[in-house]
């Protein structure tokens, strides 16, 4: 069983390093033109010969510092390496070359229908940017770059929010962003492109779930301000009770007391003034009587 075993893992090995030795040796061979190539390569510099200099405005290109030119010679990249910025050189009939920009682009992730880890159906929609940091690859790999990460960027949207809570898609907006970067520039790695940022925009609730929400948000407001109300009465009614005994310790305090709130009222110019008689002082006079 063990040898079995290890036959087999050499085998693979085998396997793996004559597929890496195929792909080396295409690679190799990959940039050579063959001898009906350099042929044809010959008698476009014959021709740029014959017709120098009309043909020198057909083989100078330029290209702006934020582009570069992949040019391709009988279906073949050159020196396996982008041109520019500045001017190159191609040769008529042989060479065509495609021009990429590097600058950062940024598009809108359109709308997108997502039904949450808890059964909640929200729209969501937001921004990527990314830029090219590998031309070639940009080009040989893929057919449209830029169209291709739109679409890529709307599946992973639907796929890393499919995971999500909608406590967590309203409150980690910054930690889905990144999960989704990580997942757009590994996806997109191959393609030569490098992804830079992605933003959430705005998460679109139901109606009916806004209502809810907000019903829920006022009954925990209006439970937490009864609670408060309630902490302010028991504060104050042991305020009172406090002054209640110092007041029962000196009687002479009530009577200055009432002296206060009569001072009180008569400075708000009122017309009738309503003051209570203690009941203690009447006491006093039956005592006499």
């Amino acid at each position: 069983m063990i040898s079995t075993t290890s036959s087999t893992a050499e085998m693979v090995t085998q396997g793996k390093l004559q597929i890496n030795t195929e792909e080396s040796i295409e690679d190799k061979h990959s940039g050579r033109l063959g001898c009906f190539g350099w042929l044809l390569v010959l008698i476009s510099l014959l021709f740029i010969t014959a017709t120098f200099p009309i043909t020198l405005f057909m083989c100078v290109k330029i290209v702006k510092e934020y582009e570069r030119a992949i040019i391709f010679r009988l279906g073949r990249i050159t020196d396996r390496k982008p041109k520019g910025p500045g001017l190159f050189f191609v040769l008529p009939c042989t060479d065509t070359f495609v021009k990429v920009d590097l600058r950062t682009v940024s598009f809108d992730i359109p709308p997108q229908e997502i039904l949450t880890r808890d059964s909640v159906t929200v729209s969501v929609d937001g921004v990527v940017y990314f830029r090219i940091n590998c031309p070639i690859s940009s080009v040989a790999n893929v057919s449209d770059a830029h169209s291709s990460t739109r679409l890529l960027a709307q599946t992973t949207l639907r796929n890393v929010l499919g995971t999500k809570n909608l406590a967590e898609l309203l409150s980690d907006r910054e930690g889905i962003s990144l999960s989704m970067q990580e997942s757009l520039d590994d996806a997109t790695d191959p393609w030569g492109i490098k992804v830079e940022r992605v933003e959430i925009k705005d998460v679109k609730l139901p109606q009916q779930l806004q209502r809810a929400m907000a019903a829920e948000a006022e009954a925990t407001r209006e439970a937490r301000a009864k609670l408060i109300s309630a902490e302010g009465e028991m504060n104050a009614s042991r305020a009172l009770k406090e002054a209640s005994l110092i007041i029962a310790e000196s009687p002479s305090g009530l009577q200055l007391r009432y002296l206060q709130t009569l001072s009180s009222i008569a400075g708000e110019k009122n017309s009738t003034i309503i003051f209570p008689l203690p009941i203690d002082i009447l006491q006093h006079f039956m005592k006499r009587d």
